[in-house]
């Protein structure tokens, strides 16, 4: 069942929590103005577990270096518990993710299905 997220005006999204990963659906724009709160309740909710994410910004309409920025940290913190971020990604967010060449690091993958057969096989 999934949980509606208390983000902003301009960034929402549902989470739901599996046996070894989480699920994060998000739609709107990960900016300057949302990066704030959604830093806040990425970091609480991988402290509640478990540790691997998948995060389907497949409806993100725009991000900037903030949320590139968040992004980098998340995956830092949830490889902090042993934990994976797999992204799903459109066109725009691949755009921006790869013109500061962070494909890799944060793991961009073409659907969520794709991601979870990436969290199965680690």
């Amino acid at each position: 069942m999934a949980e509606t997220l208390s983000l902003t005006v301009s960034l929402r999204g549902t989470r739901e929590v599996r046996d070894n990963y989480q699920l994060f659906r998000l739609t709107g724009q990960l900016d300057a103005f949302s990066e704030p709160t959604f830093r806040k309740v990425m970091e609480k909710c991988v402290e509640e577990g478990p540790g691997n994410l998948i995060l389907d910004l497949s409806k993100i309409d725009f991000v900037d270096s903030s949320g590139i920025g968040t992004l980098v940290q998340l995956v830092k913190k949830a490889q902090s518990v042993e934990g994976t971020v797999q992204i799903v990604t459109n066109p725009r967010v691949t755009q921006t993710v790869k013109l500061v060449r962070l494909e890799q690091f944060l793991s961009l993958q073409p659907s969520v299905d794709e991601a979870l057969a990436r969290i199965e096989a680690a």
